[in-house]
């Protein structure tokens, strides 16, 4: 703790001198001529061209050398090093420049060539400081081993990279990639389904009944009406209304909210795609949830078989389909397509799978399936189930 309270009272300042020079640590405008990755893709073309180039970032790397100094900068699109010398910058620039510590937003003016090492850079003509970092970060180290990069000291604690997924964004570079293909594979399922004339709706988040699922709600109070309120368990009955109202092709990508347990695949908020298309059948949503999951494949991955968790998707047409009581079947050896209650009942038991004695076989039967067939889904074969054998 000590060791820290220096380090902060260091920061701190470090901060006092910039402000004592008049540098305004915190500018509200920024200037940036190319991203980073705009660097790496032309590089020969910018060393040849010596032309000037602005990036901005973060400062995650520095060393000095007396009058010369190296950094690393990074912005979301990449890194790139940078190369100050006094001599380019002035000393006024380079005193600046000693002033910065990890974690600090730099704006860099220069050009760009190679270092005797064969470091392609930023030859730095100026150096501008765009927020000043009064806490150090963590610093995940980055070697490379026999021709594969291995990083240490990571941020690893599970609990806390969720609760500060900010740290978690900034030292995984993994994790960020998660949010990148997440916004470009909704944005695929919304040009697929756009492409198709299906209309995007936004139905009430409030509702005065919710409905749509077998779920708790989160209760709230309009006070100028005086009524109780719910947030949406699901989307389902409104995007029905607009059915009736008559849209033939409506979805809603949205967020749903549950009251309810929390454990690894099930949050209170999530988001949620619902489909509703008049004049179809079961056949006709199975057909069309397999073309869009194949297109967003092929269109966010560029591949039909993907490897997840060490295991290989293959989202390639056509799929498998089966009934619920099939799989049943097929996993467990146990033939619920008499819906006989009492036995069904008995093999919960034996089963240890919970149920309420005011059951059906319907509801008994989705939740042997839960237990038993659900989760083992995706090791060996995709799935849509037919929930018509329930009815």
């Amino acid at each position: 703790m000590q060791e820290m309270n220096q380090l902060l009272a260091v920061r701190r300042q470090k901060l006092q001198k910039l402000l004592d020079k008049g540098v305004n640590p915190y500018p509200n405008k920024a200037f940036r001529s190319h991203k980073i990755a705009a660097l790496w893709g032309n590089k020969d073309k910018f060393v040849e061209s010596e032309k000037k180039v602005t990036i901005v970032g973060r400062l995650d790397a520095m060393r000095r050398q007396g009058k010369i100094g190296f950094g690393n900068v990074s912005d979301d699109s990449g890194r790139i090093q940078i190369f100050v010398r006094k001599d380019k910058v002035g000393e006024d620039n380079y005193e600046i420049f000693k002033l910065l510590d990890l974690g600090d937003f730099v704006q860099i003016e220069g050009e760009c060539f190679v270092t005797k090492r064969g470091e392609y850079s930023v030859r730095a003509s100026q150096v501008k400081l765009l927020g000043k970092n009064l806490k150090p970060l963590p610093i995940v180290k980055e070697k490379i081993v026999d021709g594969k990069k291995q990083r240490y000291d990571e941020f690893t604690d599970t609990e806390l990279r969720y609760r500060k997924r900010y740290l978690d964004l900034l030292l995984n570079p993994d994790t960020k990639q998660v949010f990148v293909l997440r916004a470009q594979i909704i944005r695929a399922v919304r040009n697929f389904l756009d492409e198709k004339d299906y209309l995007e709706v936004e139905t009430p988040i409030l509702q005065p009944l919710y409905g749509g699922a077998n779920a708790r709600p989160f209760v709230t109070h309009h006070n100028t009406l005086d009524i109780p309120l719910y947030l949406r368990i699901a989307t389902e009955l409104y995007l029905k209304r607009l059915i009736v109202g008559g849209f033939e092709k409506v979805y809603e990508l949205g967020k749903n909210f549950r009251n309810e347990g929390m454990d690894k695949a099930h949050n209170p908020e999530f988001t949620a795609l619902e489909v509703y298309e008049a004049y179809s059948d079961l056949e006709g949503m199975m057909e069309l949830t397999e073309d869009m999951i194949n297109y967003v494949a092929e269109t966010v991955f560029q591949t039909e078989k993907i490897k997840f968790q060490d295991k290989e998707i293959d989202f390639s047409k056509p799929w498998r389909r089966a009934s619920m009581l099939e799989l049943i079947e097929e996993e467990t050896g146990f033939d619920a397509s008499d819906f006989d209650l009492a036995k069904i009942q008995a093999f919960c038991k034996e089963n240890e799978i919970e149920f309420d004695e005011n059951d059906g076989p319907g509801k008994l039967i989705e939740e042997i399936f839960s237990e038993k067939v659900e989760a083992k889904l995706i090791q060996d074969y995709e799935e849509i189930h037919k929930l018509g054998a329930l009815k």
